[in-house]
């Protein structure tokens, strides 16, 4: 290992840029997902037809679909956040309609007893309730971004994919490594994080709800 320890400070700013451009689009993805899939929850058809439709873009691959924003948005970090922000939203779309579709229909009809107005009833009752699925969508959308986001490097956008890609032209295995291993315990990281708090809200809910 002779690469490594001499650009330790390189390998931190791909790392920083990877983490950017991940929890960037997670976040962009988080915000529009919560608007379509609580809206969406209630109109079953509408709800499907929204899944389907971000499940073609999930379908598109990366490269193809970078390449596909470029025109529009040049090469950088631009296209990149868009692209995998469009990944997430059938994961949380999904995760946020499926959520607030297990809300049992007898707890809405108590709050809407109590006189609870809808804002109240979602920010109180609603979301509490379909918190754990939202971050269980967050866990699947995050660990699935960060492999994806090294593809990101092919359009100058950063991110660890450069370590990788140039270990790759430059048949330098210690670099592909190195990329590699710190993408994979990025994903394990988040994988551990996002399932430790999903866990501890079933619990915390489980036990209320008894």
């Amino acid at each position: 290992m002779k690469w490594v320890p001499k650009n330790i400070d390189r390998l931190l700013e791909a790392l920083l840029q990877h983490l950017y451009l991940v929890f960037t689009s997670v976040g962009i993805a988080l915000v529009i997902s919560l608007i379509v899939g609580i809206w969406a929850a209630r109109r079953p058809r509408t709800f499907t037809a929204i899944v389907l439709f971000a499940g073609v873009l999930f379908a598109i691959p990366s490269l193809a679909l970078f390449a596909l924003l470029i025109p529009m948005m040049g090469i950088g970090a631009a296209p990149a956040i868009t692209g995998l922000a469009a990944y997430s939203l059938m994961i949380l779309i999904r995760n946020i309609g499926i959520g607030f579709q297990a809300i049992p229909r007898d707890i809405i009809e108590a709050a809407d007893g109590m006189g609870y107005g809808a804002i109240r009833r979602l920010w109180e009752v609603e979301l509490p309730l379909a918190l754990p699925y939202i971050v269980g969508g967050l866990r699947i959308a995050t660990v699935t971004l960060i492999g994806i986001a090294t593809v990101a490097a092919y359009i100058n956008a950063g991110g660890l994919g450069v370590i990788i890609f140039e270990g790759i032209d430059q048949r330098y295995p210690e670099k592909i490594i190195a990329g590699g291993l710190l993408t994979a315990f990025l994903a394990l990281s988040a994988d551990y994080l996002f399932a430790s708090v999903e866990k501890s809200l079933r619990g915390r809910l489980g036990g209320k709800t008894q």
